[in-house]
């Protein structure tokens, strides 16, 4: 038996490391564990290689249905979980106090949000992955637009480096971690809104259970390990995803929905670039007004899709040149050979 879970060890140890689809990796398995099986049912009960592998194939088919058993458990409290977000957030939380009628009036004026829409931001729940150079503008206008419930996660301190681009942090914060900083900045700006931190990195672990707990995702993290974690995560909950990214004087963001039509992250991206292709900020340097840029027309698209409101980026993936002053647009769609969403935006209408 040690043998095969060094097997299976291996399968996951090399699979992550050559960042393999988690769902690659779970077929491996299962292929491995079929060959055990076929191996019990064939060879004699004294076979050295049956020994060697538990010597029993009702051990393996125990821990198969167990396993099975387990992950149905898990999908149906998922999807009972999805069920009741909805009604959760088609009404608010709460009355508008004067206050806030005052505050929000310029949106309620908008015939595109008014009160009903604004309700709607009010009982809206929001997850930002990165509390840096493209999560600080998001953060602060989610926030000042009344977003009722927004999440941040983030492992890092405030950096002297940082506060050149990252605008929600202040030198005095320097060493205090950034969910912190992040969360005295937002209540600052508006004592109405509930702030989560989470001072940790986004990790396989606690992806699925934190992602389901939101309505939208705003990921505005610099490594690609995590991009395709977010859009896995985002792809089986069913929950909207608005990623950016940045280098030097460029900016692009892009919505991935498939589960209401359009690609997801990995049909546009299908494997992460050469590191050396797409340098971080900390490697080849980022202009500082941009990610407040791109950072902000994320938070602008969170908007509109939460109220239902203009022409979104599902479809397109957008492009901004600072250096240039030009902006470009690109047609995306998904792929049915996508590992991660199997081509599922192409069956929505």
């Amino acid at each position: 038996m040690i043998m095969v879970f060094a097997m299976i060890g291996a399968i996951w140890g090399i699979g992550a490391v050559m960042k393999a689809p988690r769902r690659g990796r779970w077929i491996m398995t299962f292929v491995l564990l079929g060959v055990v099986i076929l191996t019990h049912l064939v060879l004699p009960a004294d076979n050295a290689l049956r020994q060697a592998t538990g010597g029993d194939a009702r051990l393996w088919l125990l821990l198969i249905a167990a396993g099975i058993l387990i992950k149905g458990y898990s999908l149906i409290l998922r999807r009972l979980k999805a069920r009741v977000q909805p009604v959760e957030t088609q009404a608010p939380r709460k009355g508008f106090t004067e206050t806030e009628l005052t505050r929000y009036a310029r949106h309620i004026m908008l015939r595109e949000i008014g009160g009903t829409g604004q309700a709607t931001l009010q009982g809206a729940r929001v997850l930002v992955v990165g509390a840096g150079g493209l999560g600080s503008p998001a953060l602060m206008y989610l926030a000042a637009s009344g977003v009722g419930t927004i999440g941040v996660i983030d492992d890092d301190d405030v950096d002297a480096s940082n506060l050149q681009r990252q605008v929600i942090h202040r030198d005095a914060w320097i060493g205090t971690p950034k969910v912190a900083a992040a969360k005295q900045a937002i209540l600052e700006l508006n004592p109405h809104v509930k702030l989560r931190p989470y001072h940790r990195r986004l990790t396989p672990e606690i992806a699925a259970d934190l992602i389901a707990d939101f309505d939208l995702v705003l990921d505005g993290c610099d490594n690609f390990e995590t991009r395709y974690l977010v859009n896995e995560t985002c792809v089986a909950a069913g929950v909207p995803l608005i990623a950016g990214a940045l280098t030097q004087w460029e900016g692009q963001l892009g919505l991935y929905d498939p589960a209401r039509g359009g690609p997801c992250f990995a049909c546009v991206f299908p494997a992460a670039p050469a590191p050396d292709l797409v340098p971080t900020c900390a490697e080849a340097g980022v202009a500082g007004p941009l990610p407040g840029v791109v950072g902000s027309m994320m938070a602008v698209e969170a908007l509109k899709l939460l109220v239902d409101a203009g022409t979104g980026l599902r479809n397109r993936l957008l492009i901004y040149d600072a250096l240039y002053a030009e902006t470009r647009d690109m047609k995306t769609k998904a792929r049915a050979d996508c590992p991660v969403c199997q081509g599922r935006g192409l069956h929505v209408t």
